[in-house]
């Protein structure tokens, strides 16, 4: 039998120092018995993966909004692929790979409908009501809008995969301070794998999905660097392979390189520093899990063909104005008359802000959801 305390033991024994530990864990915040079987990280990712958030990420935009077609990635699939990437990486540093799939797996759970366009649509309606970022609606949704347990609201997650939500950082994510997590402070090494983790699985599995979809063109490709030397190293071991098994296999391999030269540099990284423990880690002026200033400079020309060539593509941008106009239409007629919102919603408006209550009921939503209400609303014909 393996319990909770050999799980701790095999921690101190085989993670590196500077490795967050479960048993020194900051706890939760409203006290409650650990499980005898599992971690606390283990436990937070299974009460991650039973909620009612999680599931909703099945039906919210990536980059193509759901009802484009069914073999693109979804909010959730893209958050299953992050944490592939940050377990893989964890491990190979002697992370805690627990507490890193459990942080990769909340990271968007505070994503609207819509992708970017959703959140940039209610940030702009929320900028004189308390704003609005979707790292800070994660912490907000773990925190208060999941109802699961009798004894408190919220998950009640561990302190170190809360501020791993608060605290995610991408070049599309900046956090804002929160009290009570240090801003002054560096996160947990294994939430600076899953900043990385997911910018590594968006940038590779866009380009994916913008090949099937058929806004990239694999010529255009040939300018990128990283993309052409994947490419002639894929096609001179299989030379006969279909075009979209070669496009898989590119994909695949860049993946690999850049969580290889990521693991030897944060290697070199926590050597160079003397990282010996995760204090160390948090105090440090920059984040050390990162890539060598070769692969650093090499991924910049694949970001920016993404952004010209996929995220300003003509097709995405019709697709994220539609989605802003949806927003705004849906947050206007909410706030017109509240008692359109549904029983449970509007309980909320006793003890919160009429804007936050619309706000936490929008982000909530689906792709599927939002259309299906706007048609409700606005649509003479359509049943309520």
């Amino acid at each position: 039998m393996l319990t909770r305390r050999d799980i701790e033991e095999r921690e101190a024994q085989f993670l590196a120092p500077y490795a967050q530990k479960s048993a020194d864990s900051r706890g939760r915040k409203y006290k409650e018995p650990e499980h005898d079987y599992r971690s606390i990280y283990q436990r937070d990712r299974d009460r991650i993966i039973y909620s009612s958030a999680f599931r909703r990420l099945e039906y919210k935009t990536q980059v193509f909004v759901n009802h484009e077609g069914d073999h693109y990635r979804t909010r959730l699939t893209h958050t299953l692929e992050v944490a592939q990437i940050a377990k893989t990486i964890a491990r190979a540093l002697r992370l805690n790979d627990d507490l890193a799939e459990a942080i990769a797996l909340a990271h968007d759970l505070g994503h609207t409908p819509f992708g970017h366009s959703g959140e940039d649509a209610l940030r702009e309606l929320m900028k004189d009501h308390g704003g609005f970022d979707h790292n800070s609606h994660g912490l907000r949704v773990v925190d208060f809008l999941e109802e699961r347990y009798p004894g408190f609201p919220g998950l009640n997650l561990s302190w170190e995969v809360r501020e791993g939500i608060i605290k995610h950082a991408t070049p599309f994510d900046r956090p804002r301070p929160f009290i009570p997590f240090e801003e002054k402070t560096l996160p947990t090494l294994e939430a600076q794998v899953v900043d990385i983790a997911d910018e590594i699985a968006y940038d590779n599995h866009d380009l994916d999905d913008g090949i099937a979809s058929g806004l990239i063109k694999d010529d255009a490709l040939k300018g990128v660097g990283l993309w052409k030397q994947a490419a002639q190293a894929i096609k001179k071991t299989y030379p006969s392979a279909k075009r979209e098994i070669l496009n898989y296999q590119i994909v695949r391999l860049l993946i690999n390189e850049q969580v290889t030269d990521l693991v030897i540099e944060t290697e070199k990284n926590i050597k160079k520093l003397k990282v010996r423990s995760p204090k160390d880690a948090r105090w440090l002026p920059h984040k050390i899990i990162s890539f060598g200033p070769a692969m650093e400079e090499a991924r910049k020309p694949l970001r920016e063909f993404l952004v010209s060539n996929l995220y300003h593509h003509y097709r995405v941008v019709r697709m994220s104005n539609k989605a802003s106009r949806f927003i705004n239409e849906l947050f206007k007629v909410y706030l017109d008359k509240t008692e359109q919102l549904p029983p449970t919603t509007q309980s909320h408006l006793k003890k919160e802000d009429t804007h936050r209550v619309i706000c936490d009921y929008i982000a909530g939503m689906t792709d599927r959801y939002a259309l299906d209400e706007y048609k409700r609303l606005f649509e003479p014909y359509e049943r309520v």
